[in-house]
């Protein structure tokens, strides 16, 4: 807790002028929530000057624990001598148990209006992470980069390093695919039967099949992702640098289901062409042709409830989980920096993503089912709640999870590849490396 308590006592004098009580407080009740705190912390830069004269009361040009204590009382706010002292110690460089001014302005969790770029810049990880589902909060960027134009950057770092990605976990993909539509009681597909029916059917190239799309959707759904992000966050009227999570909840995931339905029918065919057989579609165009040919326009939008669904518990677990690990380490160990090294970031960045997929998973294997409906020879067409009532009759619970191993087999591989990538293409367009 010391990490944010730092900055809450360092912020926290602000609050001895009633005007600017007045001023945050929304709902005019005499309290301030802890929202309204936030949003205070986030849109005011700290005078730490002005702070520290405030504490001075004897003007000796030193703090003490008794200052703190005393200043605290004052505001309402009531904490011990070994509190103030614990607080005190963090800052003292030469264990005289005072500080002066200039202490007090080095000290680094003093300033958190900095720390909120340094925090943005270091913890990204939609953009540097592919692990195949681009569902998860776009990051956010700092002010700073728009205005450089590094931000651009980025997302081609991460557009790049997600088809590198891709490529490399296509056969695990697609094996995916093949376990949730065929995968059953009475065709219990492992990993190896799978990967050597494969190969059988139609050589080692037909481990790739789908790829090729799956590649080509990521800029258009990476742009249109981000552009959706930034209209949403002005109409919310934010002008903050970096949202609250929740607000990054509903953005993000408002984002994600207007780019998803822009991209949709690429996912249709993803899946097509992942399940087709030897011969059966020339390519993308052509597979295109034959289901509107055979099935109309509405064929391409097949699973598109589930997919939507499918957004809120991918997003918000992730970024629950994400910002959790995230506050978790800064706690601990942000006091000197915010940079949490690659091993921090590539585990948190997992973990995250793991835990979104896994509460998103049934509904990804029904989407996934109805897209392919009409190229399973004798299935009938099944509605999204026919399909779950029909899995969870003749399969079961489990019924829900079938591919989920070589979807988790894929994670790190993903995740580690796209970031060795994302560094690699991202020094080349000139961005700064961490």
């Amino acid at each position: 807790m010391h990490w944010i308590f730092s900055h809450t006592f360092s912020c926290i004098f602000l609050f001895s002028s009633q005007k600017t009580m007045k001023t945050e407080e929304k709902e005019h009740d005499g309290q301030l929530d802890f929202e309204e705190f936030v949003h205070y912390l986030q849109d005011h830069e700290k005078d730490l000057k002005l702070v520290f004269k405030s504490l001075d009361r004897k003007i000796a040009g030193q703090v003490n624990a008794n200052d703190i204590v005393n200043s605290l009382r004052d505001l309402g706010v009531h904490i011990s001598l070994q509190q103030a002292e614990r607080v005190l110690q963090s800052m003292d460089k030469n264990g005289t148990m005072t500080i002066d001014c200039n202490e007090w302005k080095k000290y680094p969790t003093l300033q958190p209006a900095e720390n909120i770029p340094e925090i943005i810049l270091y913890w990204k990880h939609s953009t540097i992470f592919d692990v195949g589902e681009n569902m998860m909060v776009p990051d956010e960027f700092t002010s700073e980069e728009h205005m450089t134009g590094m931000w651009w950057r980025h997302l081609v770092a991460g557009g790049g390093a997600g088809a590198v990605s891709r490529t490399c976990t296509a056969p695990l993909d697609r094996l995916k695919v093949l376990m949730q539509v065929h995968g059953s009681h009475g065709n219990n597909m492992c990993i190896m039967s799978g990967l050597t029916q494969m190969i059988k059917e139609g050589g080692m190239h037909s481990l790739w099949r789908g790829n090729g799309i799956n590649i080509i959707k990521i800029a258009p759904e990476t742009a249109l992702k981000f552009m959706a992000y930034e209209q949403i966050k002005r109409l919310m009227g934010s002008s903050r640098e970096t949202l609250g999570i929740t607000e990054r909840f509903l953005a993000g995931s408002l984002a994600g289901v207007i780019a998803q339905s822009a991209i949709y029918p690429m996912e249709v065919l993803k899946t097509r062409l992942a399940l087709r057989k030897t011969g059966q579609y020339k390519g993308i165009s052509d597979c295109a042709k034959q289901i509107l040919k055979g099935e109309g326009v509405s064929a391409f939008y097949k699973g598109y409830i589930p997919n939507m669904l499918g957004i809120i518990p991918y997003a918000g677990i992730d970024l629950a989980v994400y910002e959790t690990l995230k506050n978790t380490w800064l706690q601990r160990y942000g006091t000197e920096s915010a940079d949490p090294g690659v091993f921090v970031l590539l585990a948190c960045g997992t973990v995250s993503s793991t835990c979104g997929q896994l509460a998103s998973y049934p509904l990804a294997l029904v989407r996934t089912r109805m897209q392919a409906q009409a190229a399973v020879e004798g299935a009938s067409q099944v509605s999204m709640t026919g399909l779950f009532k029909q899995i969870m009759k003749t399969e079961g619970p489990t019924g829900l999870y079938r591919g989920l191993t070589p979807n988790f087999l894929k994670v790190i591989p993903a995740v580690s590849i796209s970031y060795v990538v994302y560094e690699h293409i991202k020094t080349t367009l000139g961005v700064q490396s961490r």
